[in-house]
């Protein structure tokens, strides 16, 4: 168990340090990979900023993810998502609703987005579950084509972690234990993450 964000967000950029140098462009999905993303881009001497997606959740359930948008409109669907008989025209309204929760996410952080291409990104959370809003993240920025495409993570698991691998370059995930329920059971310190810290980290100021 991680004591809080910043002390797993250490061990990553611990393992990471080869990088150091190369100004990597640092990327967090908010909000809880924002307090990980900036002590990782502070160690590596790199540039925060983040990336936003936004999970699409199940009908009547919205908690569960059946996939994610990102900020390009891209929708990633999770496999097997077609077995829960889910119409495709909820799937595309329910994109766009969160595709315009996206727009007003971005507006509010005042941060317009740091392209990728040519530098080594490094994608950052503070812990994966289905992996719907990571998966999401990775095709949006491999789209930019970046020369490194790392992911960083705390805890996610095994088949998870396995599915990651064959996406990226690099992937550093701290713990990967076959019994995982969430992610906030393997942190002390699991608190929110506001939106005012986001717009700090970001060098912005808080309202």
């Amino acid at each position: 168990m991680f004591r809080n964000r910043e002390e797993a967000a250490e061990q990553i950029a611990a393992r990471l340090d080869h990088h150091r140098g190369s100004n990597p462009l640092v990327l967090a999905i908010p909000r809880g990979g924002v307090p990980m993303g900036q002590v990782i881009a502070d160690r590596l001497e790199g540039e925060l900023d983040i990336v936003l997606v936004h999970k699409i959740g199940a009908p009547g359930n919205p908690e569960f993810a059946i996939g994610s948008v990102d900020e390009t409109g891209h929708v990633e669907l999770n496999p097997g998502v077609e077995r829960y008989g889910i119409s495709p025209d909820y799937i595309d309204s329910e994109a766009e609703r969160q595709l315009e929760n996206i727009r007003k996410r971005r507006q509010r952080y005042r941060r317009p987005p740091t392209r990728a291409e040519g530098r080594v990104a490094i994608l950052v959370d503070d812990g994966i579950a289905t992996g719907a809003t990571l998966f999401a993240a990775i095709r949006s920025l491999r789209a930019q084509n970046p020369s490194r495409l790392v992911v960083g993570v705390g805890v996610a698991p095994p088949d998870t972690v396995e599915r990651i691998r064959r996406e990226v370059d690099e992937l550093v995930c701290l713990e990967a234990p076959a019994e995982f329920m969430a992610v906030g059971q393997f942190f002390q310190d699991f608190r929110q993450v506001e939106d005012e810290e986001v717009i700090a980290a970001l060098g912005g100021e808080s309202s």
